[in-house]
């Protein structure tokens, strides 16, 4: 089986005209090296990727095509995904990147996907759109509603808030409000109309890892996440894989989940907040995240392994996972 594996940030999706930003970069290449070491111990399997010239060559047995001007990487990488059986992405929702990866690179090609199908990303790629489908389930989401919904003196309910692109991963452009005076400071810095805004959630930042397929969930992992503030601004800085229980209420979440969003396929997380009342679901990531680099080390579950049989037809379910070593991440250096 020949898959083409597309990291965005590393594989061409920067933008000639800016630095790649050495956080994102190894952000990327943590993630894009998991996934190779897991591929790469399958039997049958054979990899392509693409790699910015920018960034040092890959040293893993891969086929790796270097892209030198990134204004042509989306033809390449449709020309890629012909050639290829399987494609599996991993690209942020930002500007509907891997909306338009799963949709018009792969589905609409007849490849096999190896991700979230595009009207699931679709959903998940606005926090917005996530929050209505997920609380007409039923679920226990924090209330989320759009700036340009909200009145110039703030949201409904007192503050603190939190206020973050519509479309955006991990904290980048997240910010703490703490009053209307905030507020008013905040909307007055730039255009905001594709921001959201959500009511402050005290709690532990927290993530689920889980497997899915047509509105089933296999949680992996639940992963305490290390969020932190300074200057109003939110950072992410990893965390600890499998570093909290997969509590019934956890497994329960993800079980809802999956089937409000059946489109949901293979590696998925759930960022949460983890309260006295239970956890409270903040976004759904239709993709491999982070926290994909220790769920190995931690449950020892060849993941991408557990991707391809799930894709199968049947599908295979992956065996139940009986132990978890928690695993710190860390961003740093």
């Amino acid at each position: 089986m020949h898959i083409l594996v597309c990291e965005f940030v590393t594989g061409g999706g920067m933008p000639s005209e800016t630095t790649i930003p050495a956080s994102l970069a190894r952000e990327g290449d943590l993630m894009l090296h998991a996934l190779l070491a897991d591929l790469l111990e399958v039997p049958g399997v054979a990899v392509t990727v693409t790699r910015d010239a920018r960034l040092p060559p890959l040293t893993a047995p891969v086929r790796s095509i270097t892209i030198t001007d990134p204004r042509e990487s989306w033809s390449l990488w449709e020309d890629l995904a012909r050639q290829a059986d399987g494609v599996w992405p991993i690209a942020p929702e930002t500007d509907g990147a891997l909306e338009r990866f799963s949709r018009i690179m792969v589905e609409a090609s007849g490849r096999r996907l190896l991700n979230s199908r595009a009207d699931a990303v679709a959903v998940a790629s606005s926090k917005a759109a996530t929050t209505a489908v997920l609380a007409a389930a039923g679920l226990p989401v924090v209330p989320v509603w759009r700036v340009g919904a909200v009145a110039a003196d703030g949201p409904p309910e007192t503050g603190p808030w939190v206020v973050k692109p519509d479309d955006g991963a991990g904290c980048i452009d997240t910010r703490l409000i703490r009053d209307h005076a905030d507020w008013r400071v905040w909307l007055a810095e730039g255009d905001r109309s594709g921001f959201v805004v959500q009511p402050f959630q005290p709690g532990t930042p927290a993530s689920l890892s889980m497997l899915c397929r047509d509105g089933r969930a296999w949680p992996l992992t639940a992963n305490r996440q290390t969020v932190s503030l300074s200057g109003g601004r939110f950072s992410y800085g990893g965390g600890i894989v499998g570093g909290m229980a997969l509590s019934p209420a956890l497994t329960d979440l993800a079980q809802s989940v999956a089937a409000a969003l059946p489109g949901l396929f293979g590696c998925v997380g759930v960022d949460v907040i983890v309260g006295p009342d239970g956890p409270t679901i903040i976004e759904v990531n239709p993709r491999l995240t982070t926290s994909f680099v220790g769920v190995r080390r931690a449950t020892g579950l060849n993941v991408a392994a557990a991707v391809l049989d799930l894709s199968r037809d049947p599908p295979v379910p992956p065996q139940p996972v009986t132990r978890i070593e928690p695993v710190l991440l860390t961003l740093e250096g």
